[in-house]
């Protein structure tokens, strides 16, 4: 959703020529007797909004004296208040050209119009004419040079275009209304769209009213099925819009206005699935929502940072983009702002976090772009500074207001809501190939289904990845507590550890090298499933890691063996034994010595850190028990590992 004051389709609040008509105390540029009395009643049909009646008036001015200015000023104000700017531009210069030195505002207004109309080399003619004058407001002065540049900016953007084939989602997305891209799932599978639709009304009712609610699409077969209204108890009769998704699909946060709980005109609130179910949302709090607008969440696939437009105090301009971080109790940090590399003294707005958690593409008007809103991208560097933002170039950006864009998570296919390429209705939404240089890093994704290895029960779970270069966890998640299901971002360029954890169950462990993977990094689907705490039941520690032939736990290491370590505070009464195993390169004397040393060092790190040793064992079984061939790389990498079994409980 969005601040009243600012709106997605052009706008132009140039009454600068009608103020300069109706307060000046000089007499108008006709000597004409009859031409006055016209325009003064055409001023009073303006004030009216009559404007069909005000321009037949002012053309029987302008036809009482050709050279009327004022007049031809009045005629492109309305055709701007009524959004035909191309015709508001012819008027305003039959003004221009019957008296070029009646007004240096003129000049920038005319420019405006052009500006904002695509015509790049026609207004910065203009902006250079009004800036000739000497003596101007800087304040003009200042928005002058600053459109000049984006005039610049435009014509060799246009010069230049950028990739973009947008291709409309079809009748089962797109409406005759207008239809606005939300957020699209890890796995691609569900699409969510804000769509405004006309509030139903007595007939007796002069104006239509409309009202935003969310839909939801599914894939099925490569196709999208025919979105369906979201319902109860997110969709409400006030107006909800801006949603965003966590990428495992199992939250929402969306922003919705004049509600009871709220705290401003429009405030963020969360929702979170179970099944099938979405449960009743809740306002995100006084910490996050402020008095004033909050709105256009966008959630970080790490599950803990939450980024958002506002127009509370202590921004850098009218409306900025900030983020909150969810802390380990369940509460929200004060919002911070992201500072003077995205935020500037005019509108920022929606944010979307792309999974990779680096790249930032949002909408401003402060960048240096085309004109208007343009669409930009900023990228995180290792210190966590976003870098100079990067306007997506054209087309993608044009003279009119590009806003918000949506990016997959395998980052090479966007999606845009927009009224200018044909369409359905309104707004549509159109997918189309992010060229290679605005493209995120590639994320892939971990989807299945945790269940009871014996019974064969769905189970709810808990979901840890870590960076096994700096032992972080990276994300966190939960499988549904009633399928089961599970759906874990994966960035690529970097190698994890998976952690599956539930109490009562022996965890499970995964290993995902993705460092130095390109696009054709394909999605791992399969299912976990968790064993019970039995005697006699064994777990492969997968990231468990030592350099070849030696003995050293390395660093990468850590992680795993905290999980271990907590499964066993956690389990008292367990007892295990460790065991080291190899493949069949070089002798068996050898591996089975080096197999127990690395058994000994995880035996080690365990007593050193508070296990009692009387509940330890370790053996070394060399190349004496393979669970996989050793003659392939995959199967001898399988058979060297570290694993535990319980042994008494």
């Amino acid at each position: 959703m969005k601040p009243k004051s600012l709106i997605f389709t052009i706008t132009f609040l140039l009454l600068l020529g009608l103020d300069h008509v109706t307060a000046q105390t000089s007499p108008l540029s006709t000597k004409s007797k009859k031409a006055t009395s016209l325009f003064t009643e055409a001023i009073d049909c303006f004030d009216r909004k009559d404007f069909p009646k005000a321009m037949r008036i002012l053309d029987k001015a302008t036809q009482e004296d050709p050279a009327f200015v004022e007049a031809f000023i009045l005629k492109g104000d309305i055709l701007s208040e009524q959004k035909y700017p191309r015709e508001a531009i012819v008027q305003y210069k039959k003004g221009i050209a019957a008296n070029p030195d009646f007004s240096p505002t003129l000049y920038f207004i005319v420019a405006n119009v052009e500006l904002l109309t695509g015509l790049y080399e026609d207004a910065r003619k203009d902006y250079e004419k009004f800036l000739n004058y000497p003596d101007q407001p800087k304040e003009k002065q200042a928005k002058a040079n600053k459109n000049i540049k984006s005039c610049d900016f435009g014509i060799n953007s246009m010069a230049h275009p950028v990739p973009f084939k947008p291709k409309n989602l079809g009748d089962s997305i797109n409406s005759p209304y207008d239809d606005y891209i939300n957020a699209i799932t890890a796995d691609e599978q569900q699409l969510f769209l804000t769509r405004k639709l006309p509030r139903v009304h007595h007939v007796s009712s002069e104006s239509t009213e409309f009202n935003e609610d969310f839909y939801k699409a599914v894939k099925t077969d490569s196709v999208w099925r025919k979105a369906i209204n979201l319902g109860p108890p997110v969709n409400t009769e006030e107006n909800e819009g801006a949603l965003c998704i966590s990428p495992d699909g199992k939250y929402i946060f969306f922003a919705a206005c004049n509600q009871p709980d709220g705290y401003g005109s429009c405030d963020l609130y969360w929702s979170k699935k179970t099944g099938d179910i979405w449960s009743e949302p809740e306002n995100l709090g006084s910490v996050v929502n402020s008095s004033a607008w909050d709105s256009q969440p966008s959630f970080s696939s790490d599950g803990k940072t939450l980024y958002f437009a506002s127009t509370r105090q202590g921004g850098k301009g009218s409306s900025d983009i900030w983020k909150t971080e969810l802390q380990p109790d369940g509460s929200w940090s004060v919002p911070v702002n992201l500072g003077d590399s995205i935020n500037t003294k005019f509108e920022e707005m929606a944010p979307f976090i792309h999974p990779d958690n680096r790249t930032l593409y949002f909408g401003s008007r402060g960048h240096q772009g085309m004109g208007g809103f343009d669409i930009f991208y900023s990228r995180m560097d290792a210190d966590g500074n976003w870098t100079t933002p990067v306007d997506l170039g054209y087309p993608i950006n044009t003279y009119a207001d590009e806003v918000n864009l949506v990016v997959n998570a395998k980052g090479d296919v966007a999606y845009i809501s927009s009224d200018k390429l044909g369409g359905k209705g309104g707004m549509d939404i159109y997918s189309f190939q992010l060229y290679k240089e605005a493209q995120p890093v590639m994320v892939t994704y971990f989807k299945g289904i945790v269940f009871d290895k014996e019974t064969k029960k769905r189970l709810e779970a808990k979901f840890e990845l870590v960076d096994l270069a700096i032992g972080k966890t990276v994300s966190c998640s939960s499988s549904d507590p009633l399928t089961g299901e599970f759906l874990l971002s994966l960035p690529t360029e970097k190698d994890y550890g998976l952690n599956v954890s539930k109490p009562g169950y022996l965890f499970y462990s995964d290993h995902f090298a993705l460092r130095g993977e390109s696009s054709k990094t394909k999605p791992f689907i399969y299912n976990v499933p968790l064993q019970p705490i039995r005697v006699g039941e064994t777990v492969i520690l997968k990231n468990i890691f030592f350099d070849t032939d030696k003995y050293d736990l390395k660093k990468e290491s850590l992680s795993e063996l905290a999980k271990l370590i907590q499964l066993l505070k956690g389990n008292p009464e367990i007892h295990i034994e460790i065991s080291g195993h190899t493949d069949n390169h070089g002798t068996a004397d050898h591996n089975i010595i080096l197999s127990r040393n690395r058994a000994q060092a995880v035996y080690d790190y365990l007593i050193l850190n508070g296990i009692a040793k009387e509940r330890l064992s370790y053996s070394g079984f060399g190349m004496t028990r393979p669970i996989d061939t050793n003659d392939t790389e995959t199967g001898r990498a399988n058979n060297r590992r570290t694993e535990f079994r319980v042994v008494a409980k």
